[in-house]
């Protein structure tokens, strides 16, 4: 498997991944929001409460509608 936040093989626990990255937002039920739905889509949530998302490529480039990046 892969490190923290990140699996190449099965599922992570994308309820207890997203309380991690999301322990310090201001918005915190937006971003559990915000990252459960990157999470099941991509299968990684990046480490550390910020940033790193470049260990998660599909995280990194998902948008909104609007074009906005979607995932915290």
């Amino acid at each position: 498997m892969g490190g923290p936040g990140r699996s190449l093989l099965g599922t992570i626990d994308c309820n207890a991944e997203c309380a991690r990255r999301c322990s310090l937002a201001s918005r915190k039920k937006i971003c559990l929001r915000a990252c459960g739905t990157c999470c099941y889509r991509c299968g990684c949530v990046p480490p550390g409460t910020y940033g790193n998302k470049e260990v998660c490529p599909c995280y990194a480039r998902m948008t909104t509608h609007g074009g906005a990046l979607k995932c915290p």
